[in-house]
């Protein structure tokens, strides 16, 4: 299994820490590869569920979505989801917000739209139910992931991330994290920074222990998801 563990700094760290760190992390990988093992049992018959849907709406492209993300320490990675968008979303994006000042202004705040025109009709639905991330389970199956983390960025979001880039990605991104549990879609892209940030600076093993159960109380309640 790849990246089984992550490695630690030793240099910059007291036994006592490094050996903490060691523990947390070697804890927080077997967590993933049991999780997302039984995560995948359920993604193929959702997976054929999500396609009849689509197929129904007329929609025949294909479900799954990948694009590349920026992992931890930078490096890029091929991110899976579910397909909630129109095809090519974002040559459509592109376009959208050439043509429309206003649309442009909201996306350089949130980096993202609120009522995004580009979601299906079945991607309103994944997205509401968060179904649209389990293909995710693979990323943290094959180590690219963790179960929780922080957001995983575009690479042309690099810059926007200025001073926090570094401090954010010192972790794994995650499934979940201390913002999706934070507000969510409900706070800026600024205020995003921040949280994770923060995140990247205090995970533990009981800081994940509340983000993993209170991410039940958010998904089930719709807490900040899109509409």
């Amino acid at each position: 299994m790849k990246d089984a563990v992550n490695v630690v700094n030793v240099t910059t760290l007291s036994p006592a820490k490094t050996l903490k760190k060691y523990l947390y992390l070697t804890i927080k990988r077997i967590f993933d590869i049991v999780v997302s093992l039984l995560g995948l049992l359920f993604l193929i018959p959702i997976a054929i569920i999500v396609k009849l849907a689509y197929v129904f709406t007329g929609d025949f492209t294909r479900i799954f979505f990948t694009q590349k993300r920026i992992g931890k320490h930078g490096k890029e990675f091929n991110f899976f989801k579910f397909r909630s968008m129109v095809k090519n979303a974002d040559q459509v994006l592109f376009k959208m917000l050439e043509e429309n000042e206003e649309l442009r202004e909201e996306y350089k705040i949130n980096k993202k739209l609120k009522n995004d025109p580009r979601i299906t009709k079945v991607g309103k639905i994944l997205r509401k139910t968060s179904l649209d991330e389990l293909p995710q389970l693979i990323n943290i199956l094959l180590g690219h992931m963790s179960l929780i983390g922080n957001r995983p960025y575009l690479p042309r979001e690099k810059e926007d991330m200025g001073e926090y880039f570094d401090d954010i990605l010192k972790t794994k991104p995650g499934l979940t994290g201390y913002w999706q549990v934070s507000g969510r879609s409900n706070t800026t892209f600024n205020e995003r920074l921040k949280l994770e940030k923060y995140y990247s600076d205090h995970c533990g093993l009981r800081m994940d222990i509340k983000i993993f159960f209170k991410t039940f109380y958010v998904v089930i309640l719709r807490k900040g998801a899109d509409k």
